[in-house]
């Protein structure tokens, strides 16, 4: 039971991890202000305040905003220039009382092929980027200080729930692991992956995943699934399902106006109808922790809009196992504004720089303040 899996770690009361960096957010604090169900409607240039107040709106270039990566960015060696900075220690021996091994020593040394399945390396890339903020805090306590809105790439929502205070450290890794070992298993269930594609302006990527399915069914193959998985940037999407579905994408891809297909190392069709075994378990691990209302922005995978409520936060992420990451539309709502108005700071606060690469193809006034916070740099 989820409560047995993290006895040992303090009760004391909470507070959220954006305003006191503690890597087991219980150590000390005061309860979030916000309610746990209540709606959160200031925008991303705006500072949250009580319900009823004012809000005024703040010059964007003083605000921050917060993406963490997903699966996919990890890497062996990962982490090692945040063991210096505050609580991040910690973090990892909680990680280790959780998860029931060493996440840290997987990190740092692998194996790399224990580090890229996919039960081992969501939560390390969740823990990884949560460490990132402490170094942050540490380097650029401003950047904290300031920021408005957040948002993560599939697992990485996780982390950016955290950070708003929407979830505690330890509860939300405890989610993490089951949702990993969920999806894990579904997709043993079934010859499955994922294809990146990089496709010509004419490119017609729902056409071409039924195509796929056409393909699949003369195969003999029941209820084929081929769908879009990821929006990453204009022309690019990540295509997901059957194997044999992917491997007539590849084989057809010039006719589909693919200019280049990249098959991810993945164990599975994320973020499809071959997800669907996953969905009880999260749906019933998210009935057994606490959830609030994130007193930041953050924007969910689904549909690219920001949550409401802790009601929302939980329908959402189960519902994003099975629906595409619309990770281009997030990026064009978090950054939206009209002419001559200028753009926060952003920073991608985990493994790789995936995130910041595809924000410069969605929006390139935006990256100009562009920073990634190194994981593995000593100084």
């Amino acid at each position: 039971m989820f409560r047995s899996a993290v006895r040992g770690l303090s009760a004391a009361p909470k507070r959220r991890l954006r305003c006191v960096l503690s890597s087991v957010r219980g150590l000390s604090g005061e309860q979030p202000s916000s309610s746990s169900d209540g709606p959160h409607s200031s925008t991303a240039d705006e500072d949250p305040s009580p319900a009823g107040t004012a809000r005024p709106r703040k010059d964007p270039s003083n605000t921050a905003v917060l993406l963490f990566p997903g699966q996919g960015s990890q890497f062996v060696g990962m982490g090692r220039g945040l063991m210096k900075y505050p609580n991040v220690k910690e973090m990892f021996t909680a990680a280790q009382r959780i998860l029931g091994y060493d996440l840290l020593s997987l990190c740092l040394e692998g194996p790399e092929e224990e580090l890229m399945k996919t039960m081992h390396c969501q939560p390390a890339v969740f823990v990884t980027s949560l460490a990132a903020v402490e170094k942050l805090n540490h380097t650029n306590p401003k950047a904290i200080e300031s920021c408005v809105a957040a948002a993560g790439f599939s697992v990485g929502e996780f982390a950016a729930l955290v950070f708003s205070g929407a979830m505690t450290f330890e509860e939300a890794l405890y989610v993490v692991k089951v949702r990993a070992e969920a999806m894990q298993k579904a997709s043993e269930l079934v010859p499955s992956g994922m294809l990146s594609v990089i496709g010509k302006p004419q490119a017609q990527y729902k056409h071409a995943c039924l195509q796929a399915r056409e393909h699949c069914r003369s195969l003999g193959i029941d209820e084929p699934v081929c769908s879009v998985a990821n929006y990453l940037f204009p022309d690019a999407r990540v295509l997901a399902g059957h194997q044999q579905a992917l491997d007539f994408l590849r084989k057809n891809s010039r006719q589909l106006n693919f200019m280049r297909t990249t098959v991810l190392s993945v164990s599975g069709a994320f973020h499809t109808e071959l997800m669907e075994s996953a969905l009880e378990p999260i749906r019933e691990v998210l009935r057994q922790v606490e959830v609030c209302c994130p007193e930041i922005n953050v924007y969910s995978n689904v549909d690219g809009k920001r949550y409401m409520n802790a009601t929302h936060v939980r329908r959402q992420l189960v519902k994003q196992l099975v629906s595409p990451v619309k990770w281009e539309q997030t990026l064009h709502e978090m950054y939206e504004r009209t002419q001559g108005h200028s753009f926060p700071h952003t920073y991608e606060v985990g493994p790789g720089k995936q995130l910041g690469a595809m924000l410069q193809k969605c929006n390139r006034k935006a990256f100009k303040t562009y920073t990634q916070v190194d994981v593995t740099s000593l100084d």
